[in-house]
C-alpha cells in the first residue's frame, strides 16, 4: 500500500470540516459519532474526539452486520462511559436504528425535562452527525429521516458541506462532511481504513493492500478465509504468496499460467467489504 499517497490526501478538507464543527457545535445538543463496526478504533478520527470533547455524545458502531458480533459487544462496552453511550447499528438490516432517537432523549433527559417545564413539549433535539468517509453516515441519516435527503454512494467523500435534515422522531440532524485526518502514524490504521473503503481505491496499491489483508485474516480469521477460498490448509510464507494462492484457487490466470494478481486483489477486497468472507472485525479488544 502506498502510504505516502494516503498522507497527501484531503488536508484542506480537514481544515474546513474542523472549522464547521467548531462553528456549529454550540448550535447542537449532542453529537452522534458514527464508527465502522469492523474498525471501531481506526475509524475514530482523533480530531473529532478533540473538537467535541465535553459535549454529550452517542457513538454508533455502524455496519455491524459485517462485523464480528463478539467483538462488537466488547467495543460497545468500551465506548460506553459517563459522557457517551454506544450502540450497534446497521442501515441494511435495520439493527439498532429504532434505538437512536430514544437513546438521544435519554442522554439529554434533563434538557428534555427543562423544555417540557417551559411548555415546549415535543421540541426537536439537535444532533451533529460526524464520521469518516464511507462509514454509512448518509445512509443512516436517510434511514432515520425516512427519506433520501442526503446523497448516498458506496465511496468516500460524497457529502461535501453541512446540511440540516429534519426527522419525525424528534431529532434535527446536522450532517457534516466525512473527513479523515492528514497522517496515520500507525500503518495498521491506514490499512484498516483502506480495506473498508474509507480511502479512495484510486490512490492505493490494491495488490499490496489485499496482501496485507490476507495476512490479517490468516492471523485472526483463518477458518473463514479457508472456507471462503476452499483452502485445505493456509500456506505459510509471505502475504503476497497467500494472495497468489487464492488467485490460483479461483482460476484467475493469464497467459503463461501466471496469476492475475490485480483481479485477485480486487476480488478479495470486494468480498471482504461485502461480508462474503464472513463477519470480520480488524480492530480487536
Amino acid at each position: 500500500m502506498q502510504e505516502e499517497k494516503q498522507i497527501q490526501w484531503f488536508p484542506g478538507h480537514m481544515a474546513k470540516t474542523r472549522r464547521l464543527i467548531s462553528e456549529n457545535l454550540k448550535n447542537v445538543d449532542i453529537t452522534i459519532e458514527i464508527l465502522d463496526a469492523r474498525i471501531p478504533k481506526s475509524s475514530r478520527n482523533p480530531e473529532i474526539v478533540r473538537l467535541t470533547e465535553g459535549k454529550p455524545s452517542l457513538i454508533l458502531l455502524n455496519k455491524c452486520s459485517l462485523a464480528d458480533p463478539e467483538q462488537t459487544k466488547k467495543w460497545v462496552k468500551y465506548y460506553t462511559s459517563d459522557r457517551s453511550v454506544c450502540i450497534a447499528t446497521d442501515c441494511v438490516t435495520g439493527e439498532g436504528m429504532n434505538r437512536i432517537a430514544p437513546t438521544v432523549k435519554d442522554i439529554l433527559s434533563e434538557k428534555v425535562e427543562r423544555y417540557e417545564n417551559k411548555g415546549m413539549i415535543g421540541r426537536s433535539l439537535k444532533a451533529m452527525v460526524l464520521g469518516i468517509p464511507n462509514v454509512g453516515k448518509s445512509s443512516l441519516i436517510n434511514k432515520i429521516s425516512g427519506s433520501k435527503k442526503t446523497k448516498v454512494e458506496n465511496r468516500p467523500g460524497v457529502t461535501l458541506d453541512k446540511q440540516w435534515v429534519a426527522t419525525n422522531v424528534g431529532l434535527m440532524l446536522l450532517d457534516m462532511p466525512g473527513v479523515l485526518w492528514p497522517k496515520f502514524d500507525d500503518r495498521a490504521i491506514g490499512e484498516n481504513l483502506a480495506a473498508t473503503g474509507a480511502i479512495k481505491d484510486a490512490i492505493l496499491d490494491l495488490e499490496s493492500l489485499s496482501a496485507a489483508l490476507c495476512g490479517r485474516l490468516r492471523e485472526s480469521y483463518p477458518a473463514l478465509l479457508a472456507a471462503r477460498y476452499k483452502l485445505k490448509e493456509i500456506p505459510d510464507g509471505n502475504n503476497f504468496d497467500l494472495l497468489c494462492h487464492i488467485g490460483r484457487k479461483r482460476g484467475f490466470l493469464i497467459s503463461g499460467g501466471e496469476i492475475d494478481t490485480e483481479r485477485t486483489a480486487n476480488m478479495l477486497l470486494e468480498e471482504f467489504r461485502s461480508g462474503k468472507i464472513g463477519r470480520i472485525t480488524l480492530d480487536t479488544l
